[in-house]
């Protein structure tokens, strides 16, 4: 239940000063968001106000109880806002982008795909390819040739996600499009979202026809899946599989295939980048921190030996999973993510007025003080069990929380550990002496310039 309506006046609400034409838009230089709210939150506590053009108000919330008000307790209140229909093209009306009991009835259908029972049965598919990957590397260990780990843990996770998805239904030529172009969506629906006044998607541009035609494309690929599936006998233990049995447990109803299409996308989206940059960032992480690099590799020795992994070494690998959520918590892939408020709220309490958008600050409440002790320090012990513990359920959010909570985040953190552990099995990656790595901010937290290492075999 919302709080009782009692709150501050609105003159009280921190924030920085804004200007009069423009507010606050000056200050979100592109790229350098995290840090520049960051710096806010440090300054005005864990609720900033931001004013933008046209009388519009942005309030940024860094607190895990006003993070668990927004994302659960009042999670009604909030939508995802009028910005989703920028991505509406590609994502269409997927899990992340459709609100109401739409969105409800599509969750509890998906549901099933996600529990673990199912990730287990596709971490078969994600080691087989994992191996791949590092049975190629052996051409590189030991030449002191550079390798952007950026990069290869791209390829890596667009590979998993593909076939986790349709198995081997897709052509080479398919997978190498597919890739292609929702890169290139992906970059054009980050600008639009960052611009001031959206309207470029609107112009008869060479670069919005291109993204018309790249939409065209993901969807002839797709429905041609779609459709071949269904004339099978054999539907599949693929996630494709999967939802094509979904059903809605009230009416019995199952997807049609623009719904099926839709979804498919959005988890190939949302199953490829981001965990290609935890991974990325773990790996940097572990060669700046030798020490703890050499207990992973005593764990992973220990466990496994030298045999491969499988989804039943999950529960085991404690300490590869803590680097992993460590990672994540210095460099959450989505550092911010908006809502919109549908009514006058009260929030820490300050006045949040109707139709104003709230950053939840991911990367903000990573690195709050008042929760982590030495926020900008490098320690995966403080997500072992016995420590973790004690840490508020909303003080740590990579995958969001309340209802909302990223249906893959089993999947997600299924993969970083199995590939984490099979890398350092084999491997060492250090990385080439004088890099600077430097978190930028494009739509997702990527270490700019990406992550170049020398490999050498353990």
């Amino acid at each position: 239940m919302p709080p009782e309506k009692t709150a501050q006046s609105s003159q009280t609400i921190p924030g920085p000063k804004p200007s009069p034409i423009l507010g606050n838009i000056l200050d979100m230089r592109q790229g350098e968001v995290f840090e520049i709210l960051l710096e806010f939150h440090k300054k005005y506590g864990d609720i900033v106000l931001l004013e933008l053009p046209k009388n519009q108000y942005v309030y940024s919330i860094a607190s895990p109880d006003s993070i668990q008000h927004v994302l659960q307790m009042n999670n009604q209140n909030y939508t995802k806002g009028e910005r989703i229909r920028i991505a509406s093209p590609l994502v269409g009306n997927g899990l992340f982008s459709s609100e109401g009991e739409f969105w409800r009835r599509q969750r509890r259908m998906m549901q099933p795909a996600f529990h673990k029972t199912k990730i287990a049965v596709l971490a078969e598919e994600m080691v087989r390819t994992i191996e791949e990957m590092l049975d190629e590397w052996e051409k590189l260990a030991g030449i002191g040739k550079p390798m952007n780990i950026q990069t290869e843990m791209m390829a890596l996770t667009m590979e998993v996600v593909t076939r986790t998805l349709f198995t081997s239904s897709l052509t080479p030529e398919e997978v190498a499009e597919l890739g292609e172009q929702i890169t290139f969506l992906l970059d054009v629906i980050t600008e639009r979202s960052q611009a001031i006044f959206p309207i470029g998607e609107k112009l008869p541009s060479a670069r919005n026809r291109r993204f018309d035609k790249g939409v065209a494309t993901i969807d002839k690929i797709i429905y041609r899946l779609i459709e071949d599936r269904r004339k099978s006998a054999d539907k599949g233990d693929d996630l494709l599989g999967m939802l094509l049995e979904a059903r809605d447990e009230d009416t019995g109803e199952m997807m049609d295939d623009k719904q099926l299409r839709d979804e498919l996308v959005t988890m190939f989206l949302a199953g490829h980048e981001t965990t290609a940059i935890a991974l990325s960032w773990s790996l940097a992480l572990l060669s700046q921190h030798p020490t703890v690099r050499r207990r992973l590799q005593a764990e992973v020795d220990t466990i496994l030996g030298n045999r491969l992994p499988s989804a039943e070494d999950f529960n085991d690998l404690q300490f590869t999973l803590a680097v992993v959520s460590e990672a994540m918590r210095l460099y959450p892939p989505l550092p911010l993510t908006l809502r919109q408020a549908k009514e006058d709220d009260i929030l820490e309490g300050y006045p949040i007025k109707a139709n104003s958008g709230i950053f939840i600050n991911i990367y903000s409440a990573h690195h709050n003080p008042d929760v982590w002790e030495n926020p900008e320090g490098f320690d995966p012990e403080r997500f072992l069990p016995d420590r973790i513990k004690d840490v508020p359920r909303f003080a740590y959010v990579p995958f969001g929380g309340g209802p909302r909570q990223c249906i893959g985040n089993n999947f997600a953190l299924m993969e970083s550990v199995l590939a984490l552990s099979m890398i350092n099995q084999r491997y060492e990656l250090d990385l080439i002496p004088g890099t600077d790595l430097e978190p930028y901010m494009p739509g997702t937290l990527r270490p700019k310039g990406g992550v170049p290492v020398i490999i050498r075999k353990r």
